[in-house]
């Protein structure tokens, strides 16, 4: 649910030159005043929300103090993870499923209501932080409906032209006995556009992680992540210190 009529919601307190996280797709939320013309159950699915990324953000801001920027609002709402000129910023459908109420939906009032403030409050929240390290939570679907892909990743690394973090991340979960995956399922030089509008842009240091799923379901399996992603963050910063 959206808070106030934002579409984002800011959790603890970030700490200046500190670790700092945001989730563009933390929430299924549809506004009553948006009819999406879709199944309720399709609400719950992937192509509306990346599950489990609000409990993992929620649990690194009140347990490890790594402050969050949360959205409030689904993807098929508004992509707050697009540019604004993205075919994708409004979807039209999604892993097969057509979202009929997009289509002529009008994208100027969806990016006023929605993308724009979201970004104006997370730049000036960076802003003010001045973070050393950002880290951007993800999640992914292992099996897709519209197309047979293999995806044994239990996490991977996206970055789009600074990798410095990337490799450190890359690195330490594979060290945790996971299979990590080095731009997938999608590639960050295709599909980064919060690192690169907030961080790229600005030289600061980035982790977009993404998390397989079904190992996130539940608030015991977030909570497990939340303490391997806070610690794999907190490893990343000290490490770029250092190079």
């Amino acid at each position: 649910m959206m808070m106030d009529d934002l579409p984002y919601r800011q959790v603890g307190e970030a700490r200046k030159s500190g670790i700092v996280c945001v989730a563009d797709h933390a929430s299924n939320y549809v506004p009553d005043d948006v009819p999406l013309g879709i199944p309720a159950a399709l609400q719950d699915n992937h192509i509306a929300v990346d599950i489990g990324t609000a409990g993992i953000a929620d649990r690194m801001a009140r347990r490890y103090g790594i402050a969050a920027h949360i959205a409030t609002v689904s993807r098929l709402v508004c992509d707050l993870h697009r540019t604004e000129d993205a075919d994708g910023v409004v979807p039209t459908n999604s892993d097969g499923h057509l979202i009929p109420g997009n289509i002529g939906a009008n994208i100027e009032d969806r990016l006023a209501r929605f993308h724009r403030p979201y970004h104006a409050a997370m730049a000036d929240w960076l802003d003010a932080a001045d973070p050393e390290l950002i880290v951007a939570l993800h999640s992914f679907t292992p099996v897709l409906e519209s197309k047979v892909e293999d995806r044994p990743w239990d996490a991977a690394l996206l970055y789009n032209q600074d990798d410095r973090a990337a490799r450190h991340a890359i690195r330490l979960f594979a060290e945790e006995g996971l299979n990590v995956g080095d731009n997938q399922p999608y590639s960050g030089k295709l599909l980064n556009a919060t690192m690169d509008r907030h961080a790229e842009a600005h030289g600061r240091a980035y982790l977009t992680i993404e998390i397989r799923q079904d190992l996130i379901a539940t608030r015991a399996e977030q909570a497990r992540w939340a303490a391997l992603v806070t610690d794999v963050a907190n490893r990343t910063a000290l490490a770029l210190k250092g190079s």
